[in-house]
């Protein structure tokens, strides 16, 4: 692995630590308890035991610094200048049914603006990390978006909203506008990683809209690392609304296009 800062030290060292706990629980997945927090939206012991340890570590390692996370919500640091943005189990629905696809994802804001990122596959042990003018790293090989140019050559992620959740029809409507453009649409069920992989040139371009800010926060700085961008659909603020387009530079205003014709 290439050099690392002190910061992505840390959070690498502190998802590394809160993946040991989740893949054990993953390997026992029928074992673990869980409870509904809403309509096909859940949380396991496995997902708070993650964020507990990530919250632990790195307020051991920069004390002071907020907290945006998942189950949590906000902490307030004494530095108000940078705050920890975590999503503790991303994909918890796949790591629920055995399917090993899912994530930890923490993000470093600073100032109001995205510095770092650390997403760590558990089950694949793929390190995706990334810090602004650092370029983005997949374990010890840099990253760059791909080069296609052409949407029909292009494969293409999204999320649909789930039982319970506003927006069916839009993002159906959505899909049907894309797909007859692209070489494929997939749906994986875990943005972190989707985000992660259009970094690393596996997806060509990624949307979805309505998502938390912990679901985008480290992918998006790892995109933009990686050569892409990752910005908000309509021109909004992107870390408001939850609405994420990510793609190379050629390839976005193709994508931005058949959004907007849906």
């Amino acid at each position: 692995m290439p050099q690392t800062s002190a910061l992505i030290t840390v959070m690498i060292a502190a998802a590394r630590k809160a993946g040991r706990s989740l893949s054990r629980d993953f390997g026992e997945v029928e074992h673990l308890q869980v409870s509904k927090k809403g309509p096909a939206d859940f949380v396991s012991a496995a997902d708070l035991k993650a964020e507990k340890t990530l919250f632990e570590e790195l307020s051991k390692a920069r004390p002071g610094y907020g907290f945006l996370m998942e189950e949590r919500g906000v902490v307030d640091g004494t530095d108000r200048t940078n705050r920890f943005i975590i999503d503790p189990l991303d994909g918890t629905l796949n790591f629920l049914h055995g399917l090993p696809h899912w994530a930890i994802s923490i993000a470093l804001e600073r100032e109001g603006a995205l510095v770092a990122g650390v997403i760590y596959d558990v089950a694949k042990d793929e390190l995706f990390w990334a810090e602004k003018g650092a370029g983005a790293w997949l374990n010890d090989r840099r990253l760059r978006v791909a080069a296609r140019t052409e949407l029909r050559q292009s494969v293409i992620a999204t999320g649909i909203p789930f039982h319970g959740k506003p927006g069916i029809d839009k993002s159906i409507a959505e899909v049907a506008s894309v797909a007859p453009n692209v070489a494929g649409v997939r749906r994986w069920g875990a943005a972190s990683l989707d985000l992660a992989y259009v970094a690393a040139g596996r997806l060509d371009g990624f949307w979805e809209r309505d998502l938390k800010p912990w679901d985008i926060a480290a992918g998006a700085v790892i995109v933009r690392e990686a050569g892409g961008f990752a910005t908000e659909i309509d021109g909004g603020d992107l870390m408001q609304t939850g609405s994420v387009l990510a793609a190379n530079e050629r390839l976005l205003p193709l994508l931005q296009k058949a959004l907007r014709a849906a």
